[in-house]
């Protein structure tokens, strides 16, 4: 398998590891958006949330809150940004299912904002239909 976060992992390649447990690992990410910046990934290989397992999906989310508590509090953050993206379309590059955990500062400049402008209702709507639909 050619993944690199497998490789990781694996100790194959270097990184900064902070946490572990028997499903998930959390390291620093090497091109941060912010000091403090790292990810949390699921032992277990899975390109993204659809073919990631329950069990592991369960500990990488437990494995982020207690990362993204001691992230804030070493840096002194004003608050955390949780990113997880799935598909080259969402900008995810790792084909490993990973969330990041990404300190924020006031006025920190990086982004992530986006300008409320009111959809559609009647679309709205139909998308929900379409969505309960699907989860029946």
């Amino acid at each position: 398998m050619d993944c690199v976060f497998c490789k990781i992992r694996d100790g194959q390649i270097p990184s900064f590891k902070i946490y572990e447990d028997s499903r998930t690992l959390a390291f620093m990410d090497i091109n941060p958006l912010n000091p403090g910046h790292c990810l949390v990934i699921t032992k277990g290989h899975a390109a993204t949330i659809f073919e990631v397992e329950v069990l592991d999906l369960q500990a990488a989310v437990a494995t982020t809150k207690k990362v993204a508590s001691a992230v804030k509090g070493a840096v002194q953050a004003d608050g955390v940004n949780i990113l997880q993206a799935n598909g080259a379309a969402a900008f995810q590059s790792v084909p490993h299912f990973h969330f990041h955990v990404i300190p924020r500062f006031t006025n920190d400049g990086k982004g992530f904002d986006w300008k409320l402008v009111p959809g559609d209702k009647q679309q709205i709507g139909m998308n929900g239909e379409r969505i309960r639909a699907v989860l029946r």
